[in-house]
């Protein structure tokens, strides 16, 4: 095998708009560089990353996660149009969320069936009697799952992640309950103590199998895995292409905690991208060579000492 870098062409890394997926994608930039390769970052949003990394538009998606992405993730699998790149260490879960003063309001929390009896809590005005959940633009099926557990709720969905965190601080600000879209690993459960809504058990049958679960004329009763995974992608001809690079992305695996310090470094330190990305290097510096295979060092990890 040649030594790094193979080739020249920039490997294109994917961006997405939530925190911890940019920290983390520049933190593998900077690694792949500090390898001797060129890196590019491409901002596409979820929906069009796809295509993107199946026709070599995009060449390395860092974060995939289980309950946003699998669907599209397994189809462009089976047409050979992408690679699974390992799996991360990290166990994820997305999920209806609420502040955890709620429950002083509405104590038969977490549990799902206490919804519609605080729907009101969760009302825009005491004139509606249905509540809100506050939704990101990324594609889950809230809207099924409202009318399969017949949930006296509506949707809004915020435009990006940040809507969510502004809605968020907004209603701590005046102790209001908020009933939103959250996730972990994240930094909101580092700072903001708060539960996620405990559904029906998810099965994959309960997303095609009417007959499934307890509700027998529709799919989607039933919430999201409590124990995601978060897998990393790339484009076919990544591996011919850079193959240390690629050798490097299959044993590269971020925790939990790797994933939250990237989005506090924003969040709550409010450094920027860079500033954040080189402080997750240096603090992580001792697990990044080992990601590197033998053959492709000795190399120097670039975490701005």
């Amino acid at each position: 095998m040649a030594s790094p870098p193979e080739s020249q062409s920039p490997i294109k890394i994917v961006i997405n708009d939530w925190n911890s997926q940019i920290i983390t994608s520049t933190v593998t930039g900077k690694i792949f560089e500090s390898m001797g390769y060129n890196v590019e970052y491409v901002k596409y949003p979820v929906k069009q990353q796809w295509g993107a990394l199946g026709n070599g538009f995009g060449h390395v998606q860092i974060e995939i996660w289980e309950g946003t992405m699998s669907k599209m993730f397994h189809q462009l699998l089976t047409k050979h149009a992408i690679i699974d790149a390992g799996t991360h260490q990290a166990i994820t879960r997305e999920e209806w969320w609420y502040p955890e003063y709620v429950e002083k309001l509405c104590p038969e929390l977490p549990h799902w069936e206490a919804l519609n009896n605080c729907a009101h809590l969760f009302s825009p005005s005491a004139a509606e009697s249905k509540g809100v959940y506050i939704s990101g633009p990324w594609e889950k099926p809230d809207g099924l799952r409202i009318r399969a557990l017949n949930l006296h709720y509506t949707l809004k969905r915020t435009k990006d992640a940040d809507g969510l965190w502004i809605l968020l601080e907004d209603a701590i600000k005046s102790n209001r309950p908020i009933l939103m879209f959250n996730w972990t690993p994240n930094w909101v459960g580092a700072k903001i103590p708060g539960k996620f809504i405990e559904f029906p058990e998810y099965s994959p049958a309960c997303e095609t199998d009417k007959t499934w679960g307890i509700n027998p004329k529709a799919t989607m009763d039933c919430g999201n895995p409590t124990s995601g995974w978060l897998k990393k992608a790339a484009w076919p001809g990544m591996a011919s292409t850079w193959p240390c690079a690629y050798k490097t992305l299959q044993k590269l695996t971020f925790t939990n905690h790797m994933f939250s310090k990237a989005a506090a470094y924003v969040e709550i330190d409010h450094l920027n991208v860079q500033q954040a990305a080189e402080k997750w290097l240096k603090e992580f510096d001792p697990n990044l060579k080992r990601w590197v295979p033998l053959e492709c060092q000795p190399l120097k990890i670039n975490s701005g000492r």
